[in-house]
């Protein structure tokens, strides 16, 4: 089975903090939950800060990054509106990396782990309550008991 990973970045219109809300990220929890479950990918950590977005995340086999990025955000924006009319929610592109190995997706999770400590927002990442470190998140484990798919250069 190919595994396609990627640490993707995306960030809210010209970096609000509207994700500060707490009923905005718990939205966008649910969103990313509800996708999940559908399987459109596998969801293997996650930080929701004030202004931007950080995942790591397998594409459903059929499915492209660029419209898993689609559904996520088209997703969340339709509902975000449903609470606040006439938001503006993202810009319109994203930043991804695709994961070469286990120690990239390593760095990569420790990355978005401490991102609320480096923001300010947490002492600890587990004390989060909108990062994958925090309890309770029903996640895709690890993807290194199969083998990456390697790189085209």
């Amino acid at each position: 089975m190919e595994k396609r990973i990627f640490f993707v970045t995306t960030v809210t219109w010209q970096r609000r903090p509207i994700l500060q809300s707490d009923e905005l990220a718990r939205e966008l929890l649910s969103t990313l939950s509800d996708y999940r479950t559908a399987g459109r990918f596998a969801l293997h950590e996650f930080v929701i800060m004030p202004d931007h977005v950080h995942l790591l995340l397998t594409p459903a086999a059929a499915i492209s990054l660029e419209r898993t990025m689609q559904l996520i955000k088209g997703g969340f924006s339709y509902r975000a509106r449903r609470i606040r009319p006439n938001l503006m929610v993202w810009e319109k592109s994203f930043t991804n990396h695709r994961i070469r190995d286990e120690r990239d997706y390593a760095q990569h999770r420790e990355y978005i782990h401490q991102n609320p400590v480096r923001g300010r927002l947490a002492q600890d990442a587990n004390e989060f309550p909108y990062v994958s470190a925090h309890a309770g998140f029903e996640l895709a484990p690890p993807p290194f008991t199969q083998r990456l798919k390697p790189l085209q250069r």
